[in-house]
């Protein structure tokens, strides 16, 4: 019960942050503004997550882990509620940015946690058995918050959001056990794993291999709807596809970077940019649009496995605070999907093109992840 409550606790955050997608049209009328600027909601959470990140992490490395979660929690169900009841689209702004504030440094105790009780050479597939409550909150929790929210209104999808994650905070309370706190050694310690050309590169990794398909998923509905031609009745649908590929490529990507790291998050990131590229020629066609849509959420998903497990390796003494800056860097990306996207739709050539500088954008990490594989190849030669 210990791991299904943590589960549980991704689950609801998971699906706090995704869950905009499917009601974005719908949080925009509303509060009667553009659907490029409703995005930047997307860009707030993510800026949340980028500054608490690290500060949030600091803040609180002499806390136990047990109160530290209950905390974080009980913050997110805050930030939710503030959503929901957000009467302007500035407060709504800062609500989101609130519920982001934790999730980082969450998703960093739950992870370093895994990696340090796995089996050698498993450490991989740990980081995926904790990643599923994230797939499942593709699966699960988007689509049916996506209906909530177009029965009741995007406002009830949040009251459901803070209400999963007040169950998941009462199972917290009731398995998890007294642990050490997360970290020992002192701030300045922590901080030095950041001058590390590794974990550099690793956390750069994870802003630009995700960047891409961050920004087709943060414009998902209107993609679908305007591009594709599918009714807004079928989106929780297609949620429920891209969801089912992201809990596959969880579980295969977890099983790749446990064999062959490297080489297979370049493969992963060079199927990714190619699937992106063919939507932009398919999005119309329908039925390979679902095929595809199955594929970009399993491709999506199997590349967090080796990138989170990459920071942990590099960041040796210093892996909660790593990882917390690691998922900072993926939400740098997030806020910059929301920024391009706006652009793509508002300044730029239009809807449709979000497809193919998105595949633009993967390329960019898929050339990062080559340099580091040749880096690696160099140092293993230079040891033997």
């Amino acid at each position: 019960m210990t791991v299904f409550s943590l589960m549980l606790v991704v689950f609801s955050l998971t699906t706090g942050e995704f869950v905009i997608a499917g009601i974005l049209p719908d949080v925009a009328g509303d509060l009667t503004v553009s659907v490029p600027a409703a995005g930047l909601l997307v860009s707030a959470y993510a800026l949340g997550m980028i500054v608490g990140g690290p500060v949030v992490t600091v803040a609180t490395a002499r806390l136990p882990r047990k109160t530290l979660v209950v905390g974080l929690v009980a913050v997110a169900v805050i930030g939710n509620l503030g959503s929901a009841l957000a009467p302007n689209y500035s407060t709504l702004l800062l609500a989101r940015f609130v519920a982001g504030l934790v999730v980082a440094t969450f998703f960093a105790v739950a992870i370093a946690t895994v990696v340090s009780i796995a089996e050698p050479g498993r450490e991989a597939s740990a980081v995926a058995r904790v990643a599923l409550g994230m797939n499942l909150g593709i699966i699960g929790g988007t689509p049916i918050g996506t209906v909530i929210g177009q029965h009741l209104g995007w406002r009830a999808t949040f009251v459901s959001v803070a209400l999963c994650a007040t169950v998941a905070l009462g199972l917290v309370l009731r398995f998890l056990p007294t642990m050490p706190v997360a970290s020992s050694g002192s701030v300045l310690g922590e901080l030095r794993v950041f001058t590390d050309r590794g974990v550099q590169l690793a956390i750069a990794l994870t802003a630009l291999g995700n960047v891409g398909v961050v920004t087709v998923f943060t414009y998902f509905t209107p993609l679908l709807t305007e591009v594709g031609g599918f009714a807004t009745g079928v989106v929780p649908v297609l949620l429920l596809v891209y969801g089912a590929g992201a809990v596959l490529g969880n579980y295969l990507g977890g099983r790749l970077a446990d064999k062959v790291p490297m080489s297979s998050l370049a493969g992963l990131l060079a199927a990714l940019a190619g699937t992106l590229a063919l939507f932009w020629v398919a999005a119309d066609i329908q039925l390979l649009a679902v095929v595809l849509i199955f594929v970009l959420g399993a491709l999506a998903f199997a590349i967090i496995p080796g990138m989170q497990t990459r920071v942990v390796g590099a960041a040796g003494a210093a892996p909660t605070l790593a990882v917390a800056v690691n998922a900072s860097g993926f939400q740098l990306a997030a806020a910059f999907a929301g920024r391009i996207g706006g652009w793509v739709i508002d300044d730029g050539p239009g809807l449709r093109s979000i497809y193919p500088i998105a595949a633009v954008l993967t390329v960019t990490g898929l050339l990062l992840a080559l340099h580091m594989l040749r880096r690696d190849r160099e140092h293993v030669l230079e040891s033997s």
